[in-house]
């Protein structure tokens, strides 16, 4: 469990969980397996610092793997379970929360959707104290812990860093770098998909790759339905914060009417992004259906064109075997049977017969070749 003392104008880790004065906030930091196992100590601290315990349903949302993303709400506090969209090979084991496999699960689809993991992050968010719970392997949050605790140096303090003004600006900044993460991935994605419709359309490559395909359509709809639930979680917050009211006297950064506007506007811009990653990933599904469609389609026009070749060429032999037959015929007086010429007339007219088909038919398109 890590703790941060959050002032206006510096940051300070610690390992004592306490208020720091007027102005500031606490934030705590920990892993859901050390949530699991010290559920009463870290009750007592919450207890001690905001006057108020987590209740038993919020408990087990934040200790739960599979909750899609959702926010509640109490009189004294806000939960909001947050799914993310993070690069990692470690996965939470769903038997035992909070720990990590020692070996990947053995996922589907390409190997970039394969990285994404979509573990839950719990955040618990009190007047000045903010709990955070996180997977074990969640490395967003130690990211920007160390962003934090850089931002509290004398260089950043000459450039006018900005830290958050409070324990709900700074869920807000975590939770949209977590979305950011995702946006990250959307080009290695975009890449591997191109690829298979690459290959899916090319007319002289066979496309073998249908289960992975198949595998990648079925990850890029979880992905939608996750973010789904992202982006109906933000908006209840949003609609949850239009209810906050100024509190007289307060500063901007806790309660007052500046630090207010600034949590609708980043809650505003957290949304947004979230909805770019649901345009992104609805159009990589839209891009594989219809990659799958025109390739359906090409292997039609291609059976389409050979069976147009293949009927020609039986319409022009068509009038040779009729030919052919009326010769066969085992009749004693046929014209032309029994003189020296008749051989060469009948094989004449053939060849006329054939010349003429020929040529219509190539007139018409009928054995012309496709562009490719």
């Amino acid at each position: 469990m890590r703790v941060f003392h959050i002032l206006p104008g510096s940051v300070r880790e610690t390992d004592t969980p306490a208020l720091p004065p007027t102005g500031g906030f606490v934030w705590i930091a920990c892993g859901q397996r050390e949530f699991e196992l010290e559920q009463a100590r870290i009750q007592a601290t919450l207890q001690a610092l905001s006057g108020v315990a987590l209740l038993d349903l919020h408990m087990a949302d934040l200790l739960s793997n599979q909750l899609p993303s959702r926010f509640d709400y109490t009189s004294q506090y806000d939960i909001l379970v947050f799914r993310r969209l993070a690069a990692g090979h470690a996965a939470s084991d769903l038997d035992h929360p909070g720990k990590v496999l020692t070996r990947p699960t053995r996922r589907r689809g390409p190997p970039v959707l394969r990285r994404i993991d979509t573990s839950p992050v719990g955040f618990v968010v009190f007047d000045r104290v903010l709990l955070t719970v996180h997977p074990t392997d969640c490395a967003v949050l130690d990211q920007y812990a160390t962003r934090l605790l850089a931002a509290d140096s004398n260089s950043a303090r000459a450039t006018g860093a900005n830290l958050p003004g409070g324990p709900a600006d700074l869920m807000l900044r975590i939770v949209n770098q977590m979305v950011d993460g995702y946006l990250e991935l959307r080009r290695e994605l975009t890449r591997q998909l191109d690829h298979w419709q690459a290959e899916l359309l090319h007319p002289s490559t066979r496309f073998n790759n249908w289960n992975s395909l198949l595998d990648a359509r079925i990850s890029l709809h979880q992905l939608d339905e996750i973010c789904e639930d992202q982006r109906s979680a933000i908006q209840d917050w949003i609609e949850a914060l239009a209810g906050w009211e100024v509190i007289d006297g307060a500063s901007d950064h806790f309660g007052g009417h500046k630090g207010l506007e600034l949590l609708k506007v980043r809650s505003r811009d957290v949304l947004e992004h979230i909805e770019r990653v649901i345009h992104h990933v609805r159009r990589l599904e839209q891009n594989a259906e219809t990659a799958v469609q025109m390739h359906f389609s090409a292997q039609s026009n291609r059976t389409s064109d050979t069976m147009r070749t293949l009927t020609a060429l039986t319409a022009i032999f068509l009038p040779l075997n009729l030919i052919a037959g009326i010769f066969g015929m085992n009749f004693e007086f046929i014209p032309l049977l029994h003189k020296q010429s008749g051989f060469w007339w009948a094989m004449g007219a053939m060849v006329v017969v054939a010349g003429l088909l020929g040529a219509l038919f190539w007139r018409k398109r009928y054995l012309a070749r496709s562009a490719r």
